[in-house]
């Protein structure tokens, strides 16, 4: 019997109704490739008591190798992710949505990017062929490109805001102490504070939910522009003193002209 070498972690929360129907056809695309006897599928669930750890019990019955872990103190998708990382038996870890936007017949690509020695990979929504369901809301479209735009000083990623992503095991190790689990983006959070350097990118067609809520909203927002800012002084220390001398060289000049002595004409002239 093969071990596991790979794990791919959703984390849920109220997503009973997508259980099924992902653990499916994630299978079915494993078996495909001839990955479905060596990887997980582990569910980090946050207490939904709405009949997800039944289904997941049901499809482990049915064969399939899938578990879960229910947190009743924790609650959060990045620290779900991590917790759901730290538990995984692979040495290659994948993290996809539990509500079916992120295909699951591509996480297979994913898992053999890793296995083949990318220490980071992405599914992305952009490139050649990009492509985002044509009911996906014109406002999350603006949104997703601004906040990509925001963070691509920090990653040469072209979809550094996808939740669809990998990481080998060693990369994780070494940066896993100074990873916060609190970060709106745990994906973006892994890449810069795990120093990864190498990267493969896998193209995705981005779906409409199926069922559920979407998790968007204007606090999440406003929690994904403090994570950035938390991750611009982490990878460039110095960017916030040099903009304080900057400013205050700028704020002095203008301050000398201000109380610079006009000039004065002089006879005859």
């Amino acid at each position: 019997m093969p071990g596991i070498t790979s794990t791919i972690v959703v984390p849920a929360y109220k997503e009973q109704p997508n259980v099924r129907p992902l653990t499916e056809r994630l299978f079915k695309a494993l078996a495909e490739h001839g990955m479905d006897k060596t990887t997980e599928l582990l569910y980090v669930d946050d207490n939904s008591k709405d009949g997800t750890v039944e289904k997941v019990e049901e499809l482990a019955k049915e064969g399939y190798n899938v578990r879960i872990i229910v947190r009743t103190e924790e609650r959060g998708l990045s620290s779900a992710v991590m917790k759901g990382f730290d538990e995984g038996k692979g040495t290659a870890l994948v993290c996809m949505d539990g509500d079916l936007q992120h295909p699951p017949e591509k996480a297979p690509l994913l898992l053999k990017e890793l296995h083949a020695g990318a220490e980071f990979v992405l599914g992305t929504r952009y490139g050649e062929g990009f492509a985002v369901d044509k009911d996906w809301p014109f406002y999350r479209v603006v949104i997703s490109k601004g906040a990509r735009l925001l963070a691509r000083p920090l990653t040469p990623l072209s979809d550094p805001m996808s939740g669809f992503f990998g990481i080998s095991r060693p990369a994780l190790k070494r940066g896993r102490s100074s990873v916060s689990p609190v970060g709106f983006k745990i994906g973006l959070e892994l890449y810069v504070k795990c120093g990864c350097t190498t990267n493969a990118e896998v193209q995705i067609f981005f779906a409409k939910r199926e069922h559920g809520e979407s998790k968007l909203t204007g606090k999440v927002m406003l929690y994904y522009l403090l994570h950035l800012a938390e991750l611009y002084r982490y990878q460039f220390p110095l960017l916030i003193p040099v903009l304080v001398v900057l400013l205050a060289v700028i704020l002095y000049f203008l301050f000398s002209l201000c109380l610079a002595p006009p000039a004065t004409k002089t006879k005859g002239s």
